[in-house]
């Protein structure tokens, strides 16, 4: 199957997106209907989504980024003044690619929120307002992991603001509402329901995707995704498509991930995560005993070896809640500040313990 694609929207350089022509065949036959069945209910919904996209859409923005494409150095062993002389000539070759991608306000005085692949690497930013005005924005953080990035403008005035909502709350089925910049259209609006919830695309570990049957596009990337309340409670990020374009299936970042990554983008600049220095394994299947994870190997030295952690001990519970899988533990842990102390609840030779581990900061070369 194919792998999802950012939507990001880059017209010269899509990434990951398919160019293939995609066949729209017609199923056309007359209605049969079989004894005992009844027709299909189309699903019911708001009599109209106006008013909530009035009240919503001042808060999306548009934005253009410029990005130079430059492979590896070719003059980096020569002499410092040869460098720069070579440099000088080419620099004019280098290309300049241009793409479109989609964010929402969540300050008024300009604090705007998109997809790290929107404009992680740009050299420019420019931000386009639902009435048009065009601001040049700066990058206040990024953080690849989670593809979540933070961009500032200078307004003349105080913009209007998005509101967070509770993305724990989503449930399957749930209307949704899409906002974004598919193709670079500027504001657009797309609707649908909340098809399943905690995709793992194999994306990275804080995979944990909405997904969505609301149609969006190359450019939607960084958009807000609403619910009938009008309160953000997805960035839209990813499609599935064999062809580049929507097919039914995309993906938003929830909100309860978006909002604590930006607050720490915003105070910060970069995200500091947990690290326990241990290496688990998920559970065979029919294991005996509580849920967790075995714990496989521990770092001598490490948090985890430091509070008492063995290799052998299962963790159950991480900060008062269940563990079911060494990626939700991960998680856990990789979102917890460190130099916190937090409980994991062990099961050591059928005898349960707590034990208090002060969480270490998460080398980059580490995964747990």
């Amino acid at each position: 199957m194919p792998p999802a694609s950012a939507a990001s929207g880059l017209p010269v350089r899509p990434r990951g997106l398919s160019r293939r022509a995609f066949g729209v065949v017609a199923l056309a036959a007359a209605p049969v209907l079989l004894a005992g069945m009844r027709p299909a209910l189309a699903r019911s919904g708001p009599e109209s989504f106006a008013p909530l996209v009035k009240r919503v859409m001042p808060s999306v923005v548009n934005i253009a980024v410029t990005e130079t494409v430059g492979g590896a150095d070719p003059f980096a062993l020569l002499p410092p003044e040869l460098q720069r002389q070579f440099r000088e000539r080419l620099r004019s070759r280098r290309e300049q690619v241009t793409g479109a991608g989609s964010g929402f306000i969540i300050d008024p005085s300009g604090v705007i929120v998109t997809n790290n692949h929107v404009v992680g690497n740009a050299d420019a930013i420019v931000v386009s307002l639902s009435d048009g005005t065009q601001l040049p924005a700066k990058l206040i953080g990024a953080d690849e992991l989670t593809d979540v990035a933070v961009i500032k403008v200078e307004p003349a005035t105080p913009l209007p603001a998005a509101v967070w909502g509770d993305s724990a709350a989503v449930e399957v089925g749930d209307w949704v509402v899409a906002c974004g910049n598919p193709f670079g259209l500027g504001g657009s609006v797309s609707a649908g329901i909340v098809s399943a919830r905690g995709r793992d695309l194999g994306a990275g570990l804080f995979d944990d995707f909405i997904q969505i049957d609301a149609p969006i596009n190359p450019g939607n990337s960084g958009g807000p995704l609403f619910n009938t309340d009008g309160q953000v409670i997805g960035m839209n990020s990813a499609i599935f498509s064999p062809t580049g374009s929507s097919v039914g299936i995309g993906f938003s970042i929830p909100s309860e991930l978006v909002r604590h990554v930006v607050a720490e983008l915003r105070d910060k600049g970069h995200i500091d995560r947990g690290w326990l220095g241990v290496s688990l394994q998920d559970l065979p299947p029919g294991a005996r005993g509580p849920v967790g994870v075995n714990v496989a190997g521990v770092q001598r030295g490490g948090p985890a070896w430091v509070a008492g952690l063995r290799p052998g001990d299962r963790i159950t519970a991480v900060n008062g809640h269940t563990v079911r899988s060494a990626r939700a533990l991960i998680r856990a842990v990789a979102l917890t500040a460190p130099g916190r102390a937090i409980p994991l609840v062990i099961l050591r030779q059928a005898r349960n313990l707590t034990l208090s581990v002060t969480v270490g900061r998460r080398p980059k070369i580490e995964e747990n």
